[in-house]
């Protein structure tokens, strides 16, 4: 079961805000000078482990992938979300047209030089946690599993689905679970 921000232990969220805060004092010692901290909000889903949003000042992130793998998420993922929101202060923000790549060289660098990361631009985490729950439907000629947001627009009547094999409509199975 993937944990939600409901869910997730309070202990970890603890630890989530004291790696961030962490992550911003070592740059403020380097750097010589101080940011704000940013809102931490654990609310993604999918397969980002985390996301800075720049104007708002805020980090996501998703809490199944930080409750299945808790070291390397503090240790690689936090400090990668943090040195976006750094990046953005120290040359993004107010400084004209020019726009900062999210993993370009600047980034890059505050990734070696501040946190001495190696500046990965994606996790490798087991996704396996992220299992969605599926519907069973079929068609024709084979079983079929859709996702639980489109077997929800099907029975909104919002979506119709059909074989790319036999073209014939996907029906929703006896003995899925409906909701």
């Amino acid at each position: 079961m993937s944990a939600t921000r409901a869910q997730l232990d309070a202990s970890l969220l603890q630890l989530l805000h004291q790696r961030v805060d962490a992550c911003f004092v070592q740059a403020e010692a380097r750097l010589g000078r101080s940011f704000p901290r940013p809102q931490i909000h654990c609310n993604m889903r999918g397969r980002a482990a985390g996301s800075a949003r720049l104007q708002t000042w805020e980090l996501r992130f998703n809490p199944a992938l930080y409750e299945a793998n808790q070291q390397a998420f503090l240790a690689e993922v936090v400090p990668h979300e943090v040195a976006h929101l750094l990046v953005y202060a120290l040359w993004g923000e107010g400084r004209g047209k020019s726009r900062v790549l999210p993993h370009g060289r600047q980034w890059q660098s505050v990734m070696r030089e501040l946190f001495a990361l190696a500046p990965n631009t994606t996790h490798s985490f087991d996704l396996a946690v992220l299992a969605q729950r599926t519907h069973a439907y079929a068609c024709a000629c084979q079983q079929h599993q859709l996702s639980v947001r489109r077997h929800n627009k099907v029975v909104r009547g919002e979506a119709r689905y059909h074989c790319r094999r036999c073209r014939q409509p996907l029906v929703l199975q006896p003995g899925s679970p409906a909701d």
